[in-house]
């Protein structure tokens, strides 16, 4: 059949609506068997206002109400395409028991029928044991059935919520796990869940042996191995205990923005074309379309909106510095502002808005760039909020431990696979160790913030409130949030990050992707040719994402759009309204990271606070952590499972 047509026809659909779900909107879509959460409450706030608006701001943030979404007949869409059952059915017989500990498991268990890389292309489910049947099959196996009665922690085979690990530091692979292990997963199973550990591809193509290509990696098939993963859970719900309407996905750095990525993307015509290439379940055998969509996200530092996340970067933190490629006299320092200045442009585009509907917007300050206006004095009060909840959470003494968790620290099935670097991945300083600094010790709350004002004073500090008050990003960028990473952050100029793989294609490994700096290398190039390090062929280079066409026809943006949560989510972007968008999510981050923006968190979690099908958006700034799975108080994995028991309630 022609998928393609198909996509087109569900997009086209989708987007009568234009907004719907998106922004100031009542209604929400429910397609037909597809399932759905409708909004029970008022999401919860991200920070408290900290500005009134300006008339300019209140122009955008006039409400604007959408009309109705029509239903989406999803199963007249996908009702010629050739699913092959007897491929993708759960085998009840393979499951494997851990008499000490009661728990049933099968690893190796292939999602989709016609996997590109078996190597990633399959997933592992562990269940407590009180979900099944068993019967010894005498080699080591048993043949299982749902036990309706089994209950852990007030869950059944029904009702337990699925927990899905995106361990893919980098957009790197996840690898299909090869054994398992108890004490990795024990934690979820006592909590009453099932755990389920999916393979999945990653930025990198594989190559055969003699340097042919073996599969295609990169933007989409992350998140389309996924998806096809939880259509694989959905199509099998009778045999495999677990409710498939709650599943979270949970992930650090890359892997935070690829749970990011597959919770807003739920049900996209955008993916339908490569779902189709691997053989995903689309609809189960009495003709009922299957949903990719998931019921919740929890991402620590989402390494994610990679469309603007050089120039976030460079508007957040670049601007401010003054070393390296932001060296006065440089012609990247002229690209920096350039990039700083664009961000500013893009935001007041978005139309994000405060907890109390005011628009957040930037102005051009005296200095000529955007530091000013009610996004910055939000940006300004959510730093000040993280520092005052710091010194809240805090007793001193207090002796800072410098040492970061690099992506993967939340540990799933041994030999699963930490999704690391590949050899071919580039630079990648997704984590900044410094676990050997030397330590101090900070005997009161005032000396703590007489160091951050050790070289420009910048926080005051109320000791009878306890209270503290932050005045400058500039400053908390030089002294908190240094920009670790070269101009270019995300879109090297040689090609050399990560997210230049993610892009590539079959022809092209790694390739330039930013459009918006390719516009400003192109419009600037006069002014850069006055530098003496300036060379005109990065303006040729940057342009490659125009002719970049992978071979299921979808050009460089439409790959980033796919892999961009606010192009689900925000107005500004096409797809706003074409997706089923999960309704509870966790957002956390350590302030101090020097790897991607604060803005680009936060903004995600003011454009989820804005969806009308989102029930609860939990944001946290941590200050004193970086690149981590970031959390005041306590383990990120014990308070993820208690965050999801209680979206549940």
């Amino acid at each position: 059949m022609k998928l393609k047509r198909m996509a087109s026809l569900l997009l086209s659909a989708a987007m009568v609506a234009g907004l719907a779900g998106c922004g100031d909107t009542t209604s929400e879509s429910t397609p037909t068997a597809a399932p759905t959460e409708t909004a029970a409450a008022a999401p919860e706030t991200v920070a408290p206002s900290v500005v009134e608006s300006t008339e300019a701001a209140e122009s955008i943030a006039s409400d604007v109400t959408a009309e109705t979404e029509p239903e989406i007949d999803y199963n007249a869409l996908v009702k010629d395409y050739d699913v092959d059952f007897a491929g993708l059915a759960f085998d009840e017989t393979k499951w494997v028991y851990d008499s000490d500990n009661d728990v049933y498991y099968q690893i190796g268990v292939q999602y989709c029928a016609q996997p590109a890389a078996l190597d990633y292309e399959t997933l592992a489910v562990v269940v407590p044991g009180a979900y099944l049947a068993g019967t010894d099959n005498g080699d080591g196996t048993y043949t299982c059935t749902v036990n309706p009665d089994g209950t852990v922690n007030g869950f059944t085979a029904e009702t337990a919520p699925m927990m899905m690990p995106v361990n893919t530091a980098g957009y790197s692979a996840q690898a299909a796990a090869t054994s398992y292990s108890y004490s990795s997963v024990s934690a979820y199973l006592d909590a009453g869940y099932v755990y389920v550990y999916s393979g999945c591809r990653g930025r990198s193509n594989g190559y055969n042996d003699d340097g042919t290509l073996a599969y295609a990696g990169g933007a989409p098939w992350g998140v389309t191995d996924l998806k096809a993963a939880v259509r694989y859970l959905r199509l099998n719900n009778d045999t495999i205990p677990g409710d498939p309407e709650r599943i979270f996905a949970f992930g650090h750095s890359g892997g935070g923005a690829q749970s990011a990525v597959l919770g807003a993307s739920g049900d996209s015509a955008l993916y339908f074309d490569y779902l189709a290439s691997i053989g995903a379940a689309m609809y189960d055998e009495d003709g009922n379309y299957i949903s990719d969509a998931i019921c919740g996200a929890m991402c620590w530092c989402p390494i994610t909106s990679l469309d603007y996340a050089d120039e976030a970067y460079e508007w957040n933190m670049g601007q401010y510095m003054d070393s390296g490629t932001r060296a006065e006299g440089t012609w990247t320092k002229a690209l920096s502002q350039d990039l700083a200045a664009s961000y500013g442009e893009y935001l007041n585009q978005l139309g994000l808005k405060d907890e109390d509907g005011n628009a957040l917007t930037l102005e051009q300050s005296e200095a000529g760039i955007y530091a000013s206006g009610s996004y910055y004095d939000y940006v300004l009060g959510q730093i000040e909020l993280s520092l005052n909840n710091f010194l809240e959470d805090t007793e001193f003494p207090y002796t800072p431990c410098n040492s970061m968790m690099a992506d993967g620290g939340f540990g799933p099935l041994p030999d699963g696979g930490a999704g690391g670097p590949p050899d071919d991945g580039g630079p990648m300083p997704w984590l900044t160790d410094d676990s050997d600094t030397e330590s101090v010790t900070y005997e009161t709350p005032e000396d703590y913030i007489n160091s951050l004002n050790e070289d420009e004073t910048w926080v005051e500090y109320d000791a009878a409130t306890g209270k503290a008050h932050v005045t400058s990003i500039a400053a908390f960028a030089r002294q908190q949030k240094n920009a670790s990473k070269n101009v270019g952050a995300f879109d090297d100029l040689d090609r050399g990050r990560a997210v230049n793989y993610v892009f590539g294609d079959s022809q092209n490994d790694a390739l330039h992707f930013d459009a918006a700096m390719a516009a400003i290398l192109e419009e600037n190039q006069e002014k850069y040719s006055q530098y003496s390090d300036f060379d005109p062929q990065h303006v040729t280079d940057y342009q490659e994402y125009k002719t970049s066409v992978d071979d299921w026809g979808s050009d460089s943006l439409t790959r980033q759009n796919m892999y961009n949560p606010m192009y689900f989510l925000s107005d500004y972007y096409e797809g706003c309204g074409s997706s089923h968008v999960a309704s509870h999510w966790r957002i956390h981050t350590g302030i101090t990271q020097g790897d991607t923006a604060l803005t680009v968190e936060m903004n995600l979690a003011l454009a989820l606070q804005q969806n009308s099908s989102v029930d609860d958006v939990e944001f946290q700034t941590v200050w004193g952590q970086g690149h981590t799975m970031a959390e005041r108080t306590g383990s990120g994995e014990t308070n993820f499972i208690a965050w999801v028991a209680e979206c549940l309630k």
